[in-house]
């Protein structure tokens, strides 16, 4: 199964100059817990923007660059979307989408579900989130409004799935 996972801004920024506009805690804890034990895909810079390979997940880094290699047994490079396709959505495995932006864009309608941190806030950056179409996800889960005790960001967790 392929699902996406992101923190996005009101505006729907994600990112910019390749790092987080934002620190939640709360939101990196989440992330920690819905993504250990499986699989994360996510482009050449998204990677490259991790302080290394994260511990207890399956890394596959999809890249246009066919000379890219990352010497570690937990990560995989592939140079296809479709590849990641053939091999995730249909699977028992879940594969989980990281970023960043092109990916999330060239991926969000391969999904069955998203998992989303709302940041009740707009944010200045260089990579957006694609729409997300309303005919084609439902809400699944939908936590309380939180606020970061450090920021003093106010944020949400949102489960959607594929309607």
């Amino acid at each position: 199964m392929l699902s996406i996972i992101v923190a996005v801004a009101e505006n729907n920024v994600i990112g910019g100059d390749n790092t987080l506009l934002w620190h939640i805690p709360e939101d990196l804890k989440r992330f920690k817990a819905i993504t250990s034990g499986n699989t994360i895909v996510m482009g050449r810079k998204t990677f490259e923007s991790l302080p290394g390979v994260l511990p207890n997940r399956k890394h596959v880094i999809i890249t246009r660059d066919k000379s890219y290699t990352v010497d570690n047994e937990n990560v995989e490079v592939i140079h296809s979307l479709s590849k990641v396709i053939n091999k995730y959505k249909n699977s028992s495995e879940t594969a989980f989408i990281i970023g960043g932006g092109e990916i999330y864009a060239q991926l969000i309608h391969n999904v069955d579900k998203l998992f989303l941190t709302k940041v009740f806030k707009s944010f200045d950056g260089d990579t957006s989130f694609p729409q997300i179409d309303s005919e084609e996800f439902s809400v699944d889960f939908e936590s309380e409004i939180f606020t970061c005790e450090k920021s003093g960001l106010k944020y949400q967790f949102v489960d959607l799935v594929r309607k």
